[in-house]
């Protein structure tokens, strides 16, 4: 157990305004919008959307007008289909573009055999690698992590149903086959319907937790999802994600994890559901609320 306390900072994604895997989820409303409604829920950073402008000329004045940082932004890998070095070509104008606007963080995740963006392919046809391919793919990816770290940001793989990385038996490979410098996206949700703990992940792997992402289930939906062979993409449109305090997740242990290991960083509520059932002011403020009065009393110092 780690004797310092935590200072961290909470920000949003804009997937509850704007779904970019589901364009017709919020696809209108203004990037205005998005972040006037962060900074008025009282966001201090917000991640990278799919509307907001990539010439950082354009971003940074953008989001200083409301006052927010540029947390980071899902960036789509494609490691299992070229080596490290493509990989590290590819990415560059994204990195380009967080070093810009002063981003800590480099958020990962493979895409290219993911089935989380096909409404056709039922979650339980979720792709899993062998022996094999972990070797190819941990090498791979702790080259680039090796990379980011020495661009001055932290590299941080976002487990995520519908891809490799999705449950226990897939975690254990990623963190025995990669090596220190390939941090973790910690994501509450998708840890939970993936079947993973993620209060016991961060207590086990404290010097992997570079990044978390925090949203609630709604287990019951999830579980007729998988009964009826949903597609990820259906359980959103159903209800399973929420906002934290709006499900079934114990938050006050995860902060308690969190200033156990002391942990400083961005923690963002990020929750996948239609804003025109679940509007995204209104569950912003109530996870937010949550996630304040939960690290409260597990200690943790936010930083303005």
């Amino acid at each position: 157990m780690s004797t310092r306390l935590g200072s961290i900072r909470f920000g949003v994604s804009p997937i509850a305004w704007i779904n970019d895997d589901m364009p017709e989820l919020g696809g209108a409303t203004p990037v205005e919008t998005v972040l006037a409604d962060a900074r008025a829920i009282g966001f201090s950073g917000i991640e990278l959307g799919g509307k907001f402008p990539r010439d950082p000329q354009a971003l940074k004045p953008l989001l200083a007008a409301h006052g927010l940082d540029l947390v980071g932004g899902w960036y789509s890998g494609n490691l299992l289909v070229q080596d490290a070095a493509a990989e590290i070509a590819a990415l560059q104008g994204h990195l380009a573009l967080l070093k810009a606007m002063g981003s800590t963080v480099f958020v990962h995740a493979e895409t290219s055999n993911a089935i989380h963006g096909d409404r056709t392919r039922p979650l339980a046809q979720t792709p899993r690698l062998d022996a094999a391919e972990w070797a190819v793919f941990g090498r791979r990816l702790t080259e680039v992590a090796d990379y980011i770290a020495g661009q001055g940001l932290r590299f941080a793989y976002h487990h995520h149903l519908g891809t490799v990385v999705e449950r226990p038996d897939d975690l254990a490979q990623f963190l025995a086959r990669t090596g220190p410098s390939v941090g973790l996206t910690v994501d509450t949700g998708h840890a939970a319907l993936g079947g993973i703990d993620a209060v016991e992940v961060i207590r086990a792997h404290p010097a992997r937790v570079a990044h978390v992402h925090c949203k609630d289930v709604r287990q019951p939906v999830f579980q007729a999802l998988m009964d009826r062979g949903g597609s990820f993409l259906d359980g959103v449109l159903d209800g399973m994600f929420t906002v934290p305090g709006d499900g079934r997740l114990d938050y006050a242990a995860v902060m308690r994890a969190l200033a156990d290991i002391g942990y400083s960083g961005w923690v963002i509520i990020e929750a996948e559901q239609d804003p025109a059932k679940a509007d995204p002011r209104q569950y912003g403020e109530m996870g937010l609320r949550h996630l304040q009065q939960a690290a409260a009393g597990a200690g943790l110092t936010v930083a303005s």
